[in-house]
């Protein structure tokens, strides 16, 4: 996102001791390593003092970096000929959270400043102590000037959960090493009032926000600098409005303070357990310098708020940040971890085979249109959300369809971004769910042959990186009278389960004639889940919200 400590004089790269377990390495890999500064206090009368000279161990988030050596440059005096001299690591939090919860105590930093307190909830049962805070910044919805005029924002600022709602591009920041996404998406579910709609609609922004098409938070505040009414909004900090604009030589990018507050990034400075009990008085000296209130200039001048919140160097009306400390927005903490658990869950990709009803009952009527043209735009939207990394397939059924076969394939499980034949595999399935209307067929509704028939087909094509489900939807219940039952399919469902290859089938029942307690069954024998959708704007929300829930 832009935010990396530059080097100073005097510096080198040193490495970090290897992480422990393969997704700390991976980790490692992804982030990068961070620098580190030696601040060895060449003053001569300094260096007479320091006959002992105490090494802190001190890591910082990177944008703090080159703000924590000039306030830890010189030695601190400890007495009797002793002294705390600051090493100091700019990494991301992510890295130093891994390092935590892996290496030896002596591997570790004394003193550690994240950008946020979230981090801390984050680090398990590490002993992890709260010292004070170094800085503070506002999260704030970062876009072009041309753009909050067009919005009417810069009269009157969005609620969080307005501002969700614009339909344009939200660059939404990696969720699991982002704490100003985090706390954007808790702030927009608290604005909406939390509860199973607020948690759809953050999920939403998620799922949408992994699109190929969806800017990166980079290339968003570069588009806000850029000065363009298309601009899209990015959740960042105020500091880095002030960065990129500075490092952009423009004053095209605001912050956008919404009206229901703003959460902060709070740099809490914290003491990492007893890493060094040997040199207690030197990290207490770390700390009180870094805690102090003597510190609020340079805090100020390197673009953040300091501990009373008085605006950073640079504020001001032309710049894009206001001076006045915006209204604080206090996450609740419970709620917001819960979040980060359901969010997480996103990581791993769907692959979803989704079967739908032709049987010529869909031609009922259901709002204004018919069951099949409900289904078929329920689909299509529900597919504009879900990223290129996930996968899909369609089927339709009814009776008879292929030969003897109650369905038949439109779409096999492919990855949403792959090729399909001069087109993307979601191209293909989106004209797939155009044509099903048009696919109604008389005779009946194979439920049950179709239903075992799509659970082997998803457990031949399994993919162990992703969460395999069948998504049934139909109107109504079995009547394929040369086909299975449903205690033989259930038994058959049991007896094929392979728990190194689940597929869960998630039953969507359409209408108040569909067999809503036979697809209970089903989803009880899968693992799955089964929804009722009465009314027509029901199916919507219920086909999301099996889809977010995994089940």
């Amino acid at each position: 996102m832009g935010r990396h400590a530059s080097t100073p004089s005097r510096s080198r790269i040193a490495g970090r001791p290897a992480l422990l377990g393969g997704l700390a390495v991976l980790l490692i890999a992804a982030i990068g390593l961070g620098l580190v500064w030696w601040r060895s206090g060449d003053d001569d009368a300094e260096a007479a003092d320091c006959s002992d000279r105490q090494t802190v161990r001190v890591t910082v988030a990177p944008e703090v970096g080159p703000l924590v050596e000039r306030l830890l440059s010189r030695p601190e005096p400890l007495g009797g000929g002793a002294c705390a001299v600051a090493e100091v690591t700019a990494e991301e939090p992510l890295q130093t959270l891994a390092s935590v919860g892996a290496l030896d105590a002596a591997a570790l930093p004394q003193v550690w400043v994240p950008d946020s307190s979230l981090w801390t909830a984050r680090a398990g049962g590490a002993d992890v102590q709260a010292a004070g805070s170094l800085a503070s910044s506002p999260l704030v919805l970062a876009t072009s000037r041309a753009a909050a005029d067009q919005l009417g924002w810069t009269s009157t600022p969005p609620t969080w959960g307005q501002a969700l709602g614009t339909g344009r591009p939200l660059a939404v920041p990696d969720l699991t090493a982002s704490a100003e996404g985090l706390s954007a998406l808790a702030a927009v579910r608290q604005s909406l009032g939390g509860g199973a709609d607020a948690d759809n609609a953050v999920v939403a922004a998620v799922l949408a926000a992994g699109r190929g098409e969806v800017p990166s938070p980079a290339d968003a505040l570069t588009a806000g600098t850029e000065g363009g009414a298309d601009a899209p909004l990015v959740p960042v900090s105020e500091q880095e409005v002030l960065a990129a604009n500075t490092a952009a030589g423009s004053d095209s990018l605001v912050a956008v303070y919404p009206s229901d507050g703003s959460p902060s990034l709070d740099y809490p400075v914290l003491q990492v357990g007893a890493a060094d009990a040997a040199h207690p008085e030197a990290v207490d000296a770390v700390v009180r310098t870094l805690t102090a209130a003597s510190a609020a200039t340079q805090v100020r001048a390197a673009g953040f708020r300091d501990q009373e919140g008085s605006a950073p160097e640079g504020a001001g009306p032309d710049t894009g940040v206001q001076e006045a400390a915006p209204a604080s927005l206090e996450l609740d903490a419970a709620a917001l971890q819960g979040l980060l658990g359901r969010l997480s869950s996103l990581a791993t990709p769907s692959r979803l085979l989704t079967v739908v009803d032709v049987s010529t009952s869909m031609s009922a009527p259901a709002g204004d249109g018919t069951r099949a043209t409900l289904a078929r735009d329920a689909t299509k939207s529900a597919l504009t959300l879900l990223p290129d990394s996930y996968s899909g397939g369609v089927w339709a059924f009814a009776y008879r369809l292929d030969g003897d076969r109650d369905y038949v394939e439109l779409a096999p499980l492919r990855q949403f971004g792959a090729d399909a034949g001069g087109q993307t595999q979601r191209e293909l399935i989106d004209g797939q769910f155009d044509s099903l209307p048009g696919l109604l067929s008389p005779g009946g509704t194979g439920l049950y042959d179709t239903t075992l028939a799509a659970v082997r087909a998803a457990q031949n094509a399994y993919d162990p990186a992703s969460v395999n489900s069948v998504v049934l939807i139909t109107d109504g219940e079995n009547d394929d009278d040369t086909g299975i039952g449903l205690d033989e399919l259930l038994s058959t469902l049991r007896a094929e389960a392979d728990p190194d290859r689940p597929v869960k089938v998630v039953g969507i029942a359409l209408g108040p004639d569909a067999d809503q307690g036979a697809l209970q069954q089903i989803a009880d024998a899968t693992g799955g889940a089964a929804y009722a959708a009465l009314d027509p704007e029901d199916l919507q929300s219920v086909l999301f919200d099996a889809i977010r829930r995994r089940s």
